[in-house]
């Protein structure tokens, strides 16, 4: 069950020794699972049983019941495993070059320091050949030994190849800075590479023959240097690296001995890059398997139409060329639009700039106009969180969502002090014994409860059963931007206590520590959805996985992200599952020179917004085929969505199909660029679904306010429960902020105060500022209730109402 920690060498050594005892279970699951014919999804659920039961519960179940989930825990355990050490090898190779690389920039650096500062006593050399001084029959020896008390002997090549104008050979001093941590890589990769099960294409075959070879080698601890020269596989070195691996020879004309060391870390570099391409693939994985394998499988899309239809997806059975006229003449408008407002200039949001006499494109971005932590919050009663929890339990009933592990098979429930508390402890970062310190529960019965009633189904439930219940609320639609509703997604950065396999080093935000990224998508200020990955990976590769595996009743038409959630086949995916994607980008003057159009430039004469090129649609149309089975494979839910999308929008490997998908995903990205420049309103809503994005993360940080706001968790899957937990709390307080908003806005649409009404439509419900976090905490639920209708009566007092608009007039004044 244990999970490795990090990447040195003792925790992956410990896991390919996993690997080595699953290998023969996993080939006898395989088999017998597929016989069965249990999902995936069942697989990974039953495994999951296997990690929450200790062995003294497994051994006293029924034995078949036990064998069945022992063997779905083999065969995804091993996939697992395989992810991570093909993961763990990737990352060390990338170290490995990296530091060669510093290294070499570091001597290129130095020596052309060393060169500029001993070009003075290069110069007196000179000079010695113009000496009047010296008599004419002196020795070349005495003149040499004059030269080298001006400049030392070892300074003569870096200067001389300093004025000869010779640069410095970085590959050289690469490759040979790889044989001096040849014995760090021996022992760091040679474990994680020989039992590598590796295939390929036709294409890779010298690589592969070498992948071979080297592997041979090494399960059977023969030592390079005793093998046969004749014997290593040398077609996949390319020429420009052959300089680099083969020594010089004793003579002219005799052959060249091969460097065994460097020649053993281009074939790691290699594998690497066709691992991450693609063009190599291990079967037995999810992440770094054939791509083929991740789609639906050939005797399932024999049956196409049927598959297509019972998506129901109008992109998909739309024919090619219908879809790519509409999009061309939409694009087409938009050109026409976007120059016509660009030279009548009756547009005061577009400007055209002169910048080192190149115009540019500026657009003007209004600042939307909502306020967080309103000063409307601050004329309220303050309240405990545990009160508070018990409020939006009492009117959504999210604790029925958590439901014992054993289903059916118990018949008690939880105590729900319990389950509070331990929501609370976890999503604060507190943890159970503190909680248990702090509310006079039981540690054992809190360490109870939440191994029995705590799981990330349970507490995502919980989560969805507040989303929906804020959705209900008459205030929700209040905070609809444009009419419709319009979603946001952005990754947030939480420190790590402990390392885990998913921290992963980002100098940027942790410094030289560890972290994860939750990406969390906002509607409507409401939380709805939530991913948990490494900081090391791409958000882009998880927006189209937060919106399509949302299990809420909030439907979003519109969705935004910074230039992070941006990738090659996030708008044509987005686009064929019926969501418009609308990024914000930070350059985005930059953007316009990737425009595709229906025609080539020529045609467009002197307009200042044009396409740079004209869109392949004989490619698209003759790969629609494929591309329709990979957008079904994504809706079918066959793997995961942000692997697929991961291997997609990669610049690795590119074949007909990823380009003719960049091709459509292009015309998308067109249009919106577009839109963007044409509509002011697009702009205003975007900047202000993510400023709600942004303020969901601060309410976030300020409830995971203990230990600094890292997580003090041990394994990937406790990350994600207590995310999931803060993100149950702030759900709940923003629930809590809906709720009244809805009252009082009642309350004034029945007085007639319309410039009250409008007033209320342009707060948000993301406040805290009255909520108590911190202290001792009574679960008791004899605990005063929340009266909501007594809370809105306040805003009724007209007095009371006009202090709070000259506080917030005041703290306007003070922000600005």
């Amino acid at each position: 069950k244990r999970e490795p920690k990090d990447l040195s060498y003792t925790e992956l050594q410990q896991e390919s020794e996993r690997r080595t005892f699953f290998a023969p279970l996993y080939a006898f699951a395989q088999r017998f699972l597929d016989t069965t014919g249990i999902s995936a999804d069942s697989v990974r659920y039953y495994a999951s049983l296997v990690t929450f039961y200790t062995v003294y519960k497994l051994r006293r179940m029924n034995p078949g019941i036990t064998r069945l989930y022992l063997l779905c825990f083999a065969c995804h355990r091993f996939r697992q495993v395989n992810d991570r050490l093909i993961e763990a090898f990737i990352r060390l190779v990338n170290d490995y070059e990296q530091t060669a690389r510093q290294a070499a920039n570091e001597a290129a650096q130095n020596a052309l320091t060393e060169a500029s500062t001993h070009l003075k006593s290069a110069g007196e050399v000179l000079r010695l050949f113009v000496d009047e001084s010296i008599p004419r029959h002196a020795s070349f020896t005495s003149v040499r030994k004059r030269a080298f008390a001006l400049l030392a002997p070892e300074r003569f090549e870096t200067v001389s190849q300093y004025l000869r104008n010779v640069t410095f050979d970085k590959a050289g001093f690469e490759w040979s800075h790889y044989t001096a941590l040849s014995h760090a890589i021996k022992r760091n990769l040679r474990h994680l590479f020989a039992e590598m099960a590796v295939d390929g294409r036709a294409e890779d075959a010298p690589l592969l023959e070498a992948v071979a070879f080297l592997q041979t080698c090494l399960r059977s601890g023969t030592s390079l240097r005793q093998c046969k020269p004749s014997s290593f596989p040398t077609a996949f070195i390319p020429k420009t690296l052959k300089s680099h691996l083969y020594r010089p020879g004793p003579g002219p004309g005799k052959t060249k001995p091969l460097d065994v060391d460097r020649y053993e870390f281009l074939v790691y570099r290699l594998a690497r890059n066709a691992l991450e391409a693609g063009d190599v693939f291990c079967h037995d994985s999810n992440e770094f398997r054939r791509f083929e394998d991740d789609l639906i499988s050939d005797a399932r899309w024999r049956h196409k139409n049927a598959i297509l239809k019972e998506l129901n997806l109008p992109v998909l059975l739309a024919p090619i060329v219908q879809t790519l006229a509409e999009l061309h003449d939409d694009i087409e408008r938009l050109f026409e639009r976007v120059n016509h407002h660009v030279d009548e200039g009756d547009d005061p949001y577009i400007k055209v700039r002169h910048r080192g006499g190149k115009p540019r494109l500026n657009l003007v971005y209004p600042e939307p106009d909502e306020n967080v932590n309103h000063a409307f919050y601050g004329q309220i009663p303050s309240i405990d969180i545990a009160r508070l929890l018990w409020f939006v339990t009492g009117r959504t009933g999210f604790l029925r969502a958590f439901t014992h592990v054993l289903d059916r098979y118990v018949k008690h429930e939880a105590d729900p002090r319990e389950l509070l508390a331990c929501i609370i402890a976890m999503g604060t970062n507190m943890g159970l014994r503190k909680m248990a310190e702090i509310s006079g529960l039981g540690y054992a019965g809190l360490v109870s409860c939440s191994r029995n009633y705590l799981r990330i189904e349970t507490v995502h439930a919980a989560n969805d059963a507040i989303s929906n219940a804020t959705a209900g609320l008459p205030a929700f639609h209040l905070f609809n931007i444009g009419d419709q509703i319009h979603s946001s997604s952005d990754g947030h950065r939480f420190e790590t206590q402990f390392d885990t396999f998913q921290a992963r080093h980002s100098p940027k935000y942790f410094g030289l520590d560890k972290g994860i990224s939750a990406n969390t998508a906002v509607a409507n200020h409401v939380p709805f959805n939530l991913t948990v990955f490494g900081a090391h990976e791409h958000e882009s590769h998880y927006v189209f996985d937060l919106l399509y595996n949302n299990t809420s009743d909030i439907r979003p038409q519109l969705h935004s992200t910074d230039t992070h959630g941006a990738n090659q086949v996030n708008y044509w995916t987005l686009f064929t599952f019926g969501y418009q994607y609308a990024p914000r980008y930070r350059d985005f003057h930059k953007k316009l020179g990737s425009l595709v159009g229906a025609h080539a430039p020529s045609h467009y004469g002197q307009w200042f917004v044009k396409p740079s090129r004209k869109s392949n649609d004989e490619l698209i149309i003759r790969e629609w085929p494929a591309i329709q089975r990979i957008m079904a494979s994504l809706g079918q839910k066959q793997v995961s969505q942000a692997t697929i999308v991961r291997k997609l929008s990669s610049y690795k490997r590119q074949n007909q199909t990823k380009k003719a998908l960049w091709e459509l995903d292009s015309l998308c990205r067109t249009r919106h660029i577009l839109r963007f420049i044409n509509d002011v309103d697009l702009r205003r809503s975007i900047q202000k679904a993510l400023n709600r994005g942004e303020a969901y993360h601060r309410l976030r940080r300020a409830v995971a306010f203990v230990n600094g706001g890292r997580l003090r968790v041990h394994t990937e899957a406790e990350q994600q429960l207590w995310n999931e937990c803060a993100r149950l709390i702030a759900n709940a307080i923003i629930h809590y902020n809906t709720a009244l908003l809805s009252r009082v806005h009642e309350q004034k649409r029945a007085a007639g105060d319309e410039a009250a009404m409008t007033f209320i439509a342009g707060m948000s419900p993301v406040a805290w500022r009255y909520v108590n976090l911190f202290g001792a905490m009574d679960f008791g639920a004899a605990t005063t209730p929340v009266d909501i209708d007594a809370l809105a009566s306040y805003y009724a007092d007209p007095e009371y109402w006009a202090r709070m608009l000259q506080a917030t007039a005041d703290e306007e004044d003070e922000e600005s």
